[in-house]
């Protein structure tokens, strides 16, 4: 069996930046187990995988480790692939996922922009673990699917260098670091501390589902810039509309294949 597979460079308009995903074209749903596997061999933070049902997709995500409920950057790379080498005459997508509906939209300026749901991050005490894992000492803690560490200053984002073991008992998927930014409404980092391949994600759409609610009510507006501060780096125009956060960004292809299963 041959399965249509594609690259996807995410939340960048450059080649080699954004957060790079693996796309795969099922024509039906293949077994957990080779699903995994795919994953595990194509060694990225996740494979996205969709399959077409009636008037809509049918999407998952795998990281090489597990299967997660949410990903932005493998849903934005999905999206691109269908608007341009599947489905090429629609303007809008929609996905049925573990998340519930989302949505992707073709933009006029090439961009493609997604609706996922709001996912507010409740404030928490600052868990021990932290104290030890970052240089810088956070001034809060939210908690959602991800744990998110406010810090002051975009500089404390950019020059923090976690020690990730320390962070592996604690019940999140992720850990953010983020701050008010200096050119942009607000930057973050993400780490993940199980993570074989990747401990820090380049961009982590899903996480901007937490991080734009909270900083929409500190900076009081609903139109917020995002910068992610990773190696790659990553840029996202989000707006926030009742319970539903609509990120925008661009996809650039780096290769286009098949498997064999």
């Amino acid at each position: 069996m041959k399965i249509p597979m594609y690259q996807i460079d995410a939340f960048t308009k450059t080649l080699f930046g954004g957060n790079p995903a693996a796309v795969c074209h099922l024509p039906y749903w293949l077994d957990d187990t080779t699903l995994q596997n795919i994953a595990i061999e194509n060694n990225l933070a996740e494979t996205g995988y969709f399959v077409k049902k009636d008037d809509l997709y049918e999407i998952r995500w795998f990281m090489p480790h597990a299967e997660i409920d949410l990903c932005g950057h493998a849903t934005l790379a999905s999206a691109y692939v269908i608007f341009n080498y599947i489905d090429t005459s629609i303007e809008e997508i929609t996905f049925s996922s573990k998340s519930g509906i989302l949505k992707a939209q073709k933009e006029e300026n090439g961009s493609i922009t997604l609706d996922f749901p709001s996912r507010p991050a409740e404030k928490i005490e600052i868990p021990k673990e932290v104290y030890k894992a970052f240089n810088a000492e956070p001034k809060e803690a939210f908690a959602a699917r991800d744990l998110i560490l406010t810090l002051s200053s975009e500089k404390e984002v950019l020059a923090e260098e976690p020690k990730l073991e320390l962070l592996k008992t604690l019940p999140y998927l992720c850990t953010v670091i983020t701050a008010k930014g200096e050119n942009s409404d607000f930057v973050s980092r993400v780490f993940d501390a199980n993570a074989d391949v990747l401990p820090e994600d380049p961009v982590t759409g899903s996480a901007h589902a937490s991080l734009v609610p909270f900083w929409a009510k500190q900076l009081g507006k609903t139109n917020l810039k995002a910068l992610q501060l990773s190696k790659r780096g990553g840029e996202l125009d989000c707006r926030l509309d009742g319970d539903r956060v609509f990120l925008s960004g661009y996809a650039v292809p780096y290769l286009i294949g098949e498997i064999n299963i």
